[in-house]
């Protein structure tokens, strides 16, 4: 890690459309960690599914059919399936001396309270730092509207007036799309549900003992990024 010695799992929290997986990439490359996107994982398991396949996590089945539906509702998933997921590649990358940089996750007070214990067993409750991207609903509509993302690698294209009739990613080539979840009606749903579950997520938190700091996302992407980086500090 490039500029930190003590901080190894950096959480990025902040509603639709605020960046988080674009902060998450760039302090990724900046300390050499992990980026975990929640959301690219949820989508990679999505690939290729047919009608009837499941996850079983604690005796319980979770038709993926089903959970990719209610996702593409504007609805959380169910919190016991991504939880197994996200646990699942933390230990892997634990086991691999990685940094971790979470996107989007945890999403749900139950999810934190799985992945908590995990963190503080594997890394050290001293060692994590959330960081909280605050945006208005409006600008997380307008955000989702126009941003794109590439066909291949899932890298994110910031709109700009420079780039608004960009056709391909300038990265790999690759053709530019919208994510599934970018419908206006599907961002404010997700808007007020995140609404409502993050604060005691927040405070869960801080009983733990996490250090959590919040940010302005309304700002320019170098204005939000400097912001966490004097957090982390």
């Amino acid at each position: 890690m490039k500029d930190s010695k003590k901080i190894k799992v950096i959480i990025i929290l902040g509603p639709p459309g605020s960046g988080k997986g674009t902060q998450a990439g760039l302090l990724a490359e900046r300390f050499d960690f992990f980026h975990f996107e929640t959301s690219e994982i949820i989508e990679k398991k999505f690939e290729n599914i047919k009608r009837g396949d499941f996850v079983r996590v604690d005796g319980e089945r979770y038709f993926l059919w089903k959970e990719r539906e209610i996702r593409n509702s504007g609805k959380w998933m169910s919190p016991p399936l991504i939880s197994f997921w996200v646990k699942s590649k933390i230990k892997q990358l634990a086991r691999e001396r990685k940094g971790i940089i979470l996107s989007g996750s945890p999403k749900t007070l139950y999810e934190a309270r799985q992945m908590v214990p995990l963190l503080k067993n594997l890394f050290g409750i001293s060692n994590v730092i959330a960081i909280l991207i605050k945006q208005e609903l409006k600008t997380s509509i307008w955000r989702n509207k126009h941003r794109k993302i590439c066909e291949l690698m899932r890298h994110p294209i910031l709109y700009s007036k420079e780039n608004a009739k960009l056709r391909n990613c300038p990265i790999d080539g690759s053709k530019l799309i919208q994510r599934e979840d970018s419908n206006p009606e599907v961002v404010k749903s997700k808007f007020l549900e995140y609404k409502e579950r993050i604060m005691p997520i927040i405070t869960y938190f801080k009983k733990q003992g996490i250090k959590t700091r919040e940010v302005n996302g309304g700002q320019a992407v170098i204005g939000v990024l400097k912001d966490i980086l004097k957090a982390i500090k």
